[in-house]
């Protein structure tokens, strides 16, 4: 299961997912390979090989490789397309109850966290940031499997002082922002 991959109960299966990440990541970043010319490159390579194996089969009496027929159902392509609809609506439920103004802690913590997310871009491209993320999935839960009384301790401490600095901010910075009334608008 991915929660045996993640937690390394099984090295090999572990070990085989960050090495494939790895070199995934070597390929595209570090040599500038493109996806489009790694699928053609290994679309042409698999189709020679094929080709030739259908070719050669008569002339060493061996029978040509069953090539199997590949259809996607609709139904299988209508359960995505209507699950990525549920998540969208989902997504631009929670982004207009953010907008509305309503709830100004929750819209300061996205602003804060986009922004963070804004400068980590631009140190690094999305390939390496997933990449990053990729390996700290790999070794962050181990490390609190293993540490966990040390992190819980951290983490509490972490959140008290969390709560004390937002109280302060609230107090010197959000408190002193108007705030006009709220109209509520009849759904038609």
């Amino acid at each position: 299961t991915a929660a045996d991959v993640l937690l390394w109960r099984n090295k090999k299966n572990s070990g085989a997912v960050l090495g494939v990440a790895t070199v995934i990541w070597v390929l595209f970043e570090l040599l500038e390979y493109h996806l489009i010319t790694l699928v053609c490159h290994l679309s042409i390579l698999s189709l020679a090989i094929l080709f030739l194996w259908s070719n050669a089969s008569t002339f060493i009496n061996k029978s040509p490789p069953q090539i199997p027929e590949v259809v996607i159902p609709e139904k299988c392509i209508l359960e995505v397309a209507s699950a990525l609809r549920i998540e969208f609506n989902r997504g631009c439920t929670v982004l207009r109850e953010i907008a509305s103004g309503r709830d100004l802690k929750k819209f300061v913590i996205v602003i804060a966290g986009l922004w963070f997310i804004s400068i980590i871009g631009g140190c690094c491209n999305f390939l390496t940031l997933f990449y990053i993320v990729f390996v700290l999935l790999h070794t962050l839960p181990v490390l609190y499997e293993k540490y966990d009384d040390k992190v819980d301790a951290f983490a509490e401490k972490a959140m008290i002082e969390l709560k004390k600095q937002y109280a302060v901010f609230e107090e010197k910075v959000l408190s002193k922002i108007p705030k006009g009334p709220l109209k509520d608008k009849k759904k038609v």
